[in-house]
């Protein structure tokens, strides 16, 4: 790619030039960015898919957010906020889609082998 400013080459997809920092100015057809959204989960739930969402956000074992909120709530001070932002997390973060279901491809009863693989 070249710099619509100086006319160097720079690296596809750069924001800014290295040479002169002009912006760059990108086409709405580039790669798009995965984004991560923070949602409830809607497979991975106890009671509303809260831990389990934040659990998907953050990489972790759902089991390590639910021990990590089960811990807040056995402590003194924090019971009533505890429960009182779980209610919140429920309330604010909308629901993930649920996953799309694999299609399980016909086996072939003599090869036992999948119909889009088999060789004629």
């Amino acid at each position: 790619m070249n710099c619509a400013n100086c006319q160097r080459e720079i690296a596809n997809y750069s924001n800014f030039c290295y040479y002169c920092g002009a912006r760059q100015i990108s086409a709405p057809g580039g790669i798009p960015r995965a984004s991560k959204r923070l949602m409830r989960s809607p497979t991975d739930r106890k009671i509303a898919g809260v831990c389990g969402g934040i659990a998907e956000y953050f990489d972790v074992d759902s089991t390590v957010v639910r021990l990590i909120w089960v811990l807040l709530v056995l402590m003194p001070v924090p019971v009533v906020p505890a429960f009182v932002g779980y209610f919140v997390a429920w309330m604010v973060m909308p629901e993930a889609p649920y996953p799309e279901p694999l299609v399980a491809q016909p086996i072939t009863p003599s090869t036992g082998v999948p119909h889009s693989t088999q060789t004629a």
